[in-house]
């Protein structure tokens, strides 16, 4: 039975009922048809998405234009199953079968891993499990519209609700502890939000959901060794479009397995014995200022979200102590301190010395000492700001090219990084925060502490940084690498909510630069 009592503008669907159809009847009543639904998000709920999106589009469009192998793989795939009637990839006036244009702009989207995070993290509700997750999925809510003939306000809304339904479930599962991948949150999400949005019942959402459950398990596997795959960035995308399928299939009359959270073989009581319940509650919003992504989290570039903690750090000592970017031959050692998991994920030996970018974006020596090195070759001109550093020093594509990534100065700076578990300390504050700590020691014996850094800037908690002035110096850098005039499309993807259903089916219109360059 669920613990608490739910306000007015949430849902409890607690362990003891189906939650995989309670999913899908909130979903529906959440969108329900145009100006009809309950879903009522306030005005900064709104912002924060729409600014997650375009961040994410963003993100997407540059890792295309620079020729990143799985998008571009995936976005071929897609144009290889032109449909009438279907909805267009990025950058393109063609229509394929939806689910290859969910595939191809979701896995361009998460390519550079710099889009937004949430860390499942409700502590009111005892709802801590922490969960990783990521903003990818968008591309369902924009897809779906364009079929039902809706309008971008519509669509909006339909990511908030997908952030809301995975968001939540981030926050009373980990999946990442059964060493199951957390797309799975994402794909459960995207099932009930393409269903809901385009006229499924409640039933047919159950059965969707039983199907990618039960069907469509990705284990973290994909995301272990010491170089990384495509798999890896493509993860939330290739979940999603069998999500999207097992949708489709729903509502041609097939059935998926029922009740999906409380069966006795599905991951849930599988990891989480139970005597018949699914192992947690769930509660949804629909209304009002308090939804998941408003704890979501900004990458201000491109890392590891578990790095941004010791970024902030060495931000932090930059602007107190010039002198180390002025004078690096001077440095002796830098010591990273920092909670689990980021100690096993980011600080995994295996990743001490990165050779290709999805190893280096994994690995916090080198996103530590890039930034660092990017520092000494700006040295006598760092701005002295908190904003000002990070858009000086902001990590881009650039920064993981083959040059980058072997180039002396960085390398020397890798060899002087010390990355240590801080323990109890610092695990019982995550993830609460992204607790870390930086000591940069001097050949003389000096040593600048940063002290411990808990919210640092683009995390959901941080009340210092000017978070729409540096993110709309990250949408031009990338902006730039993608589109000859991106002022218009940055434009279009912030007026969102003002495009009717003409305008919304025409949103990816526009031309990509090819430039090339990774692969």
């Amino acid at each position: 039975m669920p613990s608490v009592t739910p306000p007015s503008t949430a849902t409890m669907i607690p362990g003891n009922e189906n939650q995989a159809l309670g999913i899908g009847r909130f979903a529906i009543e959440f969108l329900g048809t145009s100006g009809e639904g309950n879903g009522r998000p306030s005005r900064a709920v709104l912002d924060r998405t729409l600014l997650f999106f375009t961040d994410s589009v963003l993100c997407g469009l540059s890792a295309l234009a620079l020729g990143t192998n799985a998008p571009t793989t995936l976005r071929d795939e897609a144009l290889d199953y032109g449909r009438e009637g279907g909805v267009p990839p990025f950058g393109s006036r063609a229509t394929v079968a939806p689910e290859k244009a969910i595939l191809a702009n979701c896995s361009a989207v998460r390519e550079w891993d710099s889009n937004g995070t949430n860390f499942g993290y409700r502590p009111e509700l005892g709802h801590t499990a922490g969960e990783f997750g990521h903003n990818d999925f968008y591309a369902v809510a924009i897809a779906a519209a364009q079929l039902a003939g809706r309008s971008g306000e519509d669509a909006l809304l339909a990511m908030v609700l997908h952030d809301e339904i995975r968001g939540r479930l981030a926050e009373v599962f980990s999946l990442k502890s059964y060493k199951i991948d957390h797309v799975v949150h994402g794909a459960i999400a995207s099932a009930a939000v393409y269903g809901a949005m385009l006229g499924a019942t409640a039933e047919e959402i159950e059965s969707a959901i039983g199907m990618t459950v039960a069907h469509f398990i990705p284990w973290r596997a994909i995301r272990a060794g010491k170089e990384l795959s495509d798999s890896k960035g493509a993860s939330a995308a290739i979940s999603t479009e069998a999500a999207i399928i097992s949708m489709q299939r729903a509502m041609r009359g097939f059935q998926g397995p029922k009740d999906i959270f409380r069966n006795p073989e599905a991951i849930w009581r599988q990891f989480e014995p139970t005597n018949g319940d699914s192992p947690f509650d769930l509660m949804l919003s629909h209304e009002g200022d308090d939804f998941a992504v408003m704890g979501m989290h900004f990458k201000l570039g491109l890392y590891e979200h578990q790095s941004a903690g010791a970024l902030q750090g060495l931000v932090d000592l930059l602007i107190a102590h010039p002198e180390i970017a002025e004078n690096p031959g001077d440095i002796a050692s830098i010591r990273v301190v920092a909670y689990e998991p980021a100690f096993g994920i980011i600080g995994d030996p295996a990743k001490r010395d990165p050779r290709n970018r999805q190893s280096a974006d994994h690995s916090m020596v080198y996103i530590v000492a890039r930034k660092l090195q990017k520092a000494v070759m700006a040295a006598g001109s760092l701005p002295k700001d908190n904003d000002g550093v990070w858009k000086a020093l902001m990590l881009l594509p650039e920064d993981y090219s083959d040059e980058a990534l072997f180039d002396e100065g960085t390398r020397s700076i890798m060899e002087r990084i010390e990355f240590e578990h801080g323990g109890d300390e610092y695990d019982r504050r995550y993830p609460d925060g992204i607790p870390t700590s930086m000591v940069i020691r001097m050949n003389d014996g000096t040593e600048h502490d940063s002290s411990l850094v808990m919210y640092p800037s683009g995390h959901a908690r941080n009340t210092s940084a000017d978070l729409d002035s540096i993110l709309a110096t990250k949408f031009e850098h990338m902006g730039m690498l993608a589109l000859e005039e991106p002022g218009p499309v940055i434009d279009r993807m912030n007026g969102l909510q003002s495009l009717d259903a003409e305008a919304l089916g025409r949103i990816w219109d526009f031309q990509l630069k090819e430039t090339g360059g990774f692969s």
